[in-house]
């Protein structure tokens, strides 16, 4: 390997490790993630239990079954959001400036970066399979399909982690990169993480159906409520990561265009 090489994986290491530490030591901004998707999947379990009855809706043993998949989305999309927000409060206090001058990719500046709410995606998927577990929960495509859900995690993460970054890195605002947070949940509203769409129709369901996330959600969906499939596993990693390298890009161009108006 050669020496540049060695360079770039050493830095890419360390941002990595202070990305992971960062988030690690703001619970306030951690908690919030892990909490809000549990709650509404405490809430569609009381309320809509017997939805699952419904023509259109999936085979499942529970809502809880059906409910796994928003609840990862959701809580990745919004961990994505801290990550981010945690980028635009480096760059407000010229910490990363002073990364930028220094003889560093900036690629591994970015994917250091990144690498925070990546680990976080990951652990999410597994924390709140394990949260419900004890009340029920089945995961049919069995540990393989757990396994495919956490790498679609990271790689979920890294995608909208990216295109958040991107915002952090235009604006240098932590306060606007929270402010997306309500266009994030729009987003989530109008997929199919909390219904299918097969039970939608009219506007919503049109809109629906031209959501992304509604894939990314069903391919996960797809590898709790049936038994493994290669196309439900590539769904559920191959989407978020295609958005990672288009996410990845953007995020590049505009580090390139702030530091050329600079």
């Amino acid at each position: 390997m050669s020496t540049l090489a060695l360079r770039r994986r050493d830095q890419i290491g360390a941002l990595s490790s202070r990305s992971v530490l960062s988030l690690v030591r703001q619970p306030s901004l951690v908690v919030p993630s892990l909490v809000f998707p549990l709650f509404f999947v405490a809430l569609g379990a009381a309320s809509f239990a017997r939805a699952i009855n419904i023509p259109g809706f999936p085979k499942v043993d529970s809502f809880l079954d059906f409910a796994l998949a928003g609840s990862v989305v959701q809580g990745v999309l919004f961990g994505s959001v801290t990550s981010a927000t945690a980028l635009a409060t480096d760059i407000e206090t010229g910490f990363f400036d002073r990364l930028l001058v220094a003889p560093s990719s900036r690629t591994a500046i970015l994917v250091g970066r990144l690498a925070g709410a990546m680990v976080y995606g990951l652990a999410q998927t597994l924390f709140f399979t394990i949260v419900l577990f004890p009340f029920g929960l089945s995961i049919r495509s069995g540990f393989l399909g757990l396994t495919a859900m956490m790498i679609g995690g990271l790689f979920t993460a890294l995608a909208v982690g990216a295109l958040m970054s991107a915002m952090a890195i235009k604006t240098g605002s932590s306060e606007a990169v929270q402010g997306s947070f309500p266009l994030i949940f729009i987003l989530l509203f109008f997929s199919s993480a909390f219904f299918p769409r097969q039970t939608m129709d009219g506007v919503y369901r049109r809109i629906a159906d031209l959501n992304p996330l509604s894939y990314l959600v069903e391919g996960f969906r797809s590898l709790t409520i049936d038994q493994l499939t290669l196309t439900a596993v590539l769904q559920t990693i191959l989407i978020p990561a295609a958005i990672s390298v288009v996410g990845i890009g953007i995020s590049l161009r505009t580090l390139h265009n702030r530091l050329a108006a600079s």
